[in-house]
This record gives structure tokens, C-alpha cells and sequence, in this order.
């Protein structure tokens, strides 16, 4: 009759669950405690924009319109790809991180006790893509001030253009985060997850891929970003998005299995 009584036994799932829910809860409250690396990494986007806005505006924005300037115009084009490069440079922030963590002795620590393993790293995954988020809805937000809008997107195709951007922040943390690993201390670790912020510079989020050089342009044109760029595009100013969608998605499965098995791999592995 006790045993009848007794409370059930927690899963394995449901450990896992608990234990990365802490860690989620931990790595926001360090994020709030320790706001100016998440501040100086968002500045950096917002910035481009309303450089590009109002230094470049006009200059650029008769590169891709036919009547001339359009500063409206062009501040249309240039949003989505400002919110593919506000992930970008958040992630950054995510490596360091890591790296922090690697280094300061505190995984020694939960190497000690009886923690799911997996959720020391579900939680910097975690708290990365929500930290994503909230700053693209930041940035977005500085777009729609000076003049952004999107209206004749739907309330379905609004939904799909916050989930392309939450799988992309999701693939490209699972990156960050192995970079994070990989890396000794945690100047290296920005050093080595700078990439993910550079690519989008060399996509199509300021220029048309067809106005690049010929030699360069199917690089701009089938790296990560760009098809991602155009299918937020798409999704949010009712342009054509084509095979970008496909594209898109194929590349933030990839680099999310990536990162998954690679940073597995080298914090299994990690003697520190």
C-alpha cells in the first residue's frame, strides 16, 4: 500500500527539462546583471541603420528603385537585413559566454553534481535565442520609428517571419556556442565568432546581389544570410521569395545539427 503512495519517480526527461530550465534562468539573470555586452552589441546594428538611413539614404537607395531617390524605399530594403545581423551580433555575446563559463571554473563545478549535462548548454541556447529575440524587436522597432512598415503582410506571414528569425538565432547560437568552446578566453571567443556578424555585411542586406561584381556574386548569393534576408523580405514587404525559403530553412537546419554535434563533441571532451 506505500508503494501505492509513494510520489512517481522523475523521468529522465523531466530531469533534463528541470535542470535546463535552471540553467536558462541563470544565464538571463547574468545577462541582466551584466547588461553591456548584450547594449554594445546591439548598438552596432542600430547604428548601420541610421547611418546607412540617413548618411547613405539617398545614394543607395537609387541603386535599387527606379524613380530616383527613395529614402523610404530603401529603408524598407535595409530593416530585414539589419534584424539578420542584430542576430548575428547578439550571438557574439553568446560565445563569450560560454567561453566565460569554460574558463572561470564554474563547469568544473556542475561537472560535480547531479545535472542533466546536455542542459549547461540547452540554457546558453536557450537564454540566447530569447536574448535574440528581444533584440530584434528592439531594433525593429528603431526601424518602424523612422519609417519602416509592413502592411500588407498578414497576421500568418508576420508568424513565419518571427519563426525564420527565431531558427536562424537558434542555428547560428548552436555555432556561437561551439566557438565559445573552442576558444581559450573570451577576447578569442569574440574574435572567432566575428564571422557571424561580418557575413551579413557581405550579403544583400544593403546591396541587390545582382548589382555585386560577377566574381563575388554567388557567394553573396548562397551563404546563409542572403536567402534568409530574402525570405524575410518576402515574408514582410510581399516580395519574391522563390527557392530563398528552401534555402533558408536547409541552412539553419544544417548549421543547427552542426553546432549541436559539434559543441557536444567538445564539451564532452573538455578536460578544463
Amino acid at each position: 500500500m506505500s508503494s501505492l503512495l509513494a510520489p512517481a519517480r522523475p523521468t529522465r526527461l523531466t530531469l533534463a527539462v528541470r535542470d535546463s530550465t535552471t540553467m536558462l534562468r541563470r544565464n538571463l539573470l547574468h545577462a541582466r546583471r551584466y547588461p553591456s555586452l548584450t547594449l554594445n552589441l546591439l548598438l552596432t546594428p542600430v547604428m548601420l541603420l541610421l547611418l546607412f538611413v540617413y548618411v547613405f539614404g539617398d545614394v543607395m537607395s537609387a541603386g535599387i528603385t527606379d524613380g530616383g531617390p527613395d529614402r523610404s524605399a530603401y529603408i524598407a530594403y535595409l530593416v530585414p537585413g539589419i534584424l539578420m545581423l542584430t542576430i548575428g551580433g547578439t550571438t557574439i555575446g553568446t560565445a563569450v559566454s560560454v567561453s566565460n563559463d569554460m574558463t572561470e571554473g564554474i563547469i568544473a563545478r556542475f561537472r560535480t553534481m547531479a545535472i542533466h549535462r546536455a542542459s549547461v548548454l540547452v540554457g546558453h541556447v536557450a537564454g540566447s535565442v530569447i536574448q535574440c529575440v528581444m533584440s530584434v524587436v528592439l531594433v525593429g522597432a528603431v526601424g518602424v520609428a523612422i519609417g519602416f512598415r509592413a502592411e500588407g503582410a498578414t497576421a500568418l506571414e508576420w508568424l513565419l517571419a518571427l519563426g525564420l528569425l527565431a531558427l536562424v538565432a537558434l542555428a547560428l547560437t548552436w555555432i556561437a556556442v561551439g566557438m565559445g568552446l573552442v576558444s581559450p578566453n573570451a577576447e578569442a571567443a569574440s574574435n572567432n565568432a566575428m564571422p557571424l556578424m561580418i557575413l551579413p555585411l557581405l550579403s544583400s542586406a544593403f546591396v541587390p546581389v545582382d548589382a555585386m561584381p560577377g566574381w563575388f556574386r554567388p557567394f553573396a548569393e548562397y551563404q546563409p544570410f542572403t536567402p534568409a534576408i530574402e525570405t524575410l523580405r518576402g515574408l514582410l514587404l510581399g516580395t519574391e521569395i522563390g527557392h530563398n525559403g528552401l534555402l533558408a530553412v536547409a541552412w539553419c537546419l544544417a548549421l543547427t545539427a552542426l553546432g549541436y554535434v559539434w559543441s557536444k563533441s567538445l564539451f564532452d571532451r573538455d578536460p578544463r
